[in-house]
C-alpha cells in the first residue's frame, strides 16, 4: 500500500516543482520568454527549466535503475512538467478569485516548523540564513515561493476536503479487511484525483491558455 500511496503522491499532488531547494537560481534572459498564458499568469522558460532538472530528479527517486532518457521517452517528462506549471497557476489564479490569503503568521508558523530549519528541537534563524543562501535564495524570494505553496495546499484540500468513498464506489469488489482498507484507500485518491483534475480543468477553461511549445522543443 505505501507503493500506492508513494506513486499516487507523484501524480495526484500538485507540487510547485520550481520551488524545491535545487537549482533555484534565475537567468534574466530566460525570465522573458514565455511558454504558456493562463489568464494573467505566465510559464516562463526561466520556471520551466528550473522545474524540470527537479521534476528529473523526483523520477531518478521513484524509478531508480531506468535512465532518464527511457524515462523521457516513456513519460514525456517535458509535457508533464509544462502541464503542472499550468496547473499551478491555474490554482493560484483560482486563489485570487477565491480571495484566499495566507497570513505573515500562516508563513511563519511554517518556516519555523520546517525541519530543514530546525536544530536540536528548536528553529535556527542562522540555519534559515545559511540554508537560503546556498540555494541562491534571499528570504523574500524564499517566502513569496512559500506563501505560494501553502496557498496550493489549501486550494488542494479545499476541492478534495467533501471527496469520500462509499460502499457504493466497492461494490464488486470482494476482499478481507486489510484488502478492503487499501481497496477504500485507493478509491479515494481516484475520487480525489478526479475531483481535483475537473476543478481545474474547468479553471483553465474559465482563465484560458496559451502554449508556446517551441521555447522547449
Amino acid at each position: 500500500m505505501r507503493q500506492h500511496a508513494r506513486y499516487f503522491y507523484v501524480l495526484f499532488v500538485i507540487i510547485i516543482i520550481s520551488f524545491v531547494f535545487w537549482g533555484v537560481g534565475t537567468n534574466d534572459k530566460d525570465q522573458v520568454r514565455v511558454l504558456a498564458e493562463i489568464g494573467s499568469e505566465r510559464v516562463t522558460s526561466n520556471e520551466f527549466w528550473t522545474a524540470y532538472r527537479n521534476t528529473l530528479e523526483s523520477y531518478r527517486e521513484l524509478y531508480k535503475g531506468k535512465s532518464i532518457d527511457e524515462l523521457e521517452q516513456q513519460m514525456n517528462i517535458k509535457l508533464k512538467t509544462l502541464n503542472s506549471l499550468i496547473d499551478e497557476k491555474t490554482m493560484l489564479l483560482s486563489a485570487k478569485e477565491l480571495e484566499i490569503v495566507i497570513t505573515d503568521e500562516e508563513l511563519q508558523q511554517a518556516i519555523v516548523k520546517d525541519p530543514n530549519f530546525i536544530r536540536d528541537g528548536a528553529f535556527r534563524k542562522d540555519v534559515y540564513l545559511r540554508t537560503l543562501a546556498n540555494n541562491r535564495l534571499t528570504p523574500e524570494a524564499y517566502e513569496a515561493m512559500l506563501r505560494k505553496q501553502l496557498t496550493m495546499n489549501r486550494m488542494v484540500n479545499m476541492v478534495i476536503l467533501g471527496v469520500d468513498v462509499t460502499d457504493a464506489d466497492l461494490v464488486g469488489f470482494k476482499a478481507d479487511a486489510a484488502q478492503e482498507t487499501m481497496m477504500r484507500q485507493m478509491a479515494l485518491y481516484g475520487k480525489r484525483s478526479a475531483a481535483l483534475k475537473s476543478y481545474i480543468e474547468a479553471a483553465k477553461a474559465r482563465f484560458g491558455v496559451k502554449i508556446n511549445m517551441d521555447v522547449i522543443s
